[in-house]
């Protein structure tokens, strides 16, 4: 790992995160132009396959890698993508339904159920670190399921759909970043990522056409939103954060990571008046640290 000099790296992490965290807003905002849930994945990864189709392929090597690509790595990447698509399909759709607060932090769980496939598919040891963390992430998560069935004016018109697709949403990326983590030695990063974001935005595609979901003719704030999502939280936020890792610790950037639940929520409670109950509140504290220990856990062991 590259050590910086100066503080530019977590200048550009905080910055990152910070445009991470209006995804949702954005989101919110395309959904009451009349944008539907599925256009808005599929225009988030297709306008950004599109921009890095165009960097990463006008280099040669780039393209004589493509070519040389074995069947089996084709398969895996397939896969992501298809796990990528199911992961904003069903968050960008849990948005709908629920507050983004609540959204929000119950996307974030991923690195609890990594943990447990980790356990359950690769028999890896849970620590006590790992095991606590795993335990109040979950009681957190109950908290605010527990919160928004018993509190339906906190935002969303059916809270408990949403946070169950919130949740898929979380469990469904771990298929894109154990796959990523898997082969990450037999292709560069942003060939993975445009591959992926292309076959993810296929994927998509077909799910809107056989849902009969229309892929245009949206009003001007929903494809500003969208481009805007394309450029702003999927390019420009995970480009920074990627940057990041290069510069600091995974600690440090993973606990970085946390405050994007918190900024989405912050922004909804000022753009939407999205309010939040004692027993919501608590639930996400509990839902942080507990990513947070399990976080502490990986990058520690």
């Amino acid at each position: 790992m590259t050590r910086a000099r100066n503080g530019a790296p977590l200048v550009i992490l905080g910055l990152s995160v910070l445009v991470v965290s209006t995804a949702a807003v954005m989101i919110r905002f395309a959904q009451q132009a009349g944008v539907p849930s599925l256009a808005i994945a599929f225009w988030r990864l297709g306008f950004a396959a599109l921009v890095l189709s165009v960097v990463v392929f006008s280099k040669p090597e780039s393209r004589q890698v493509l070519g040389e690509l074995p069947k089996s790595t084709w398969i895996a990447i397939a896969f992501s993508g298809f796990f990528l698509a199911l992961h904003f399909a069903s968050w960008i759709t849990s948005l709908a339904y629920t507050s983004v607060a609540s959204s929000a932090a119950l996307v974030t769980t991923n690195p609890i159920w990594i943990a447990l496939i980790s356990w359950l598919i690769f028999k890896q040891r849970i620590g006590g670190w790992l095991a606590l963390g795993i335990t109040t992430a979950m009681l957190g998560s109950l908290m605010i399921f527990l919160s928004d069935a018993t509190n339906t004016s906190l935002g969303g018109s059916n809270p408990m759909l949403g946070n169950i697709l919130a949740l898929i949403g979380s469990f469904t990326v771990c298929g894109y970043l154990l796959i990523g983590q898997a082969i990450g030695n037999k292709i560069s990063l942003w060939l993975y990522v445009t591959l992926v974001y292309a076959i993810g935005a296929g994927f998509l595609g077909v799910f809107a056409l056989l849902s009969n979901t229309p892929l245009l003719g949206f009003a001007s704030l929903g494809w500003l939103c969208l481009v805007g999502l394309a450029v702003g939280p999927q390019l420009i936020g995970h480009t920074g954060i990627n940057y990041a890792l290069k510069h600091l610790t995974p600690a440090v950037v993973a606990v970085a990571i946390l405050a994007e639940p918190i900024g989405s929520a912050l922004m909804a409670w000022l753009l939407f008046d999205e309010q939040f109950a004692p027993l919501q509140l608590a639930g996400f504290g509990l839902l942080l640290a507990g990513i947070f220990l399990a976080t502490r856990r990986a990058v520690t062991a």
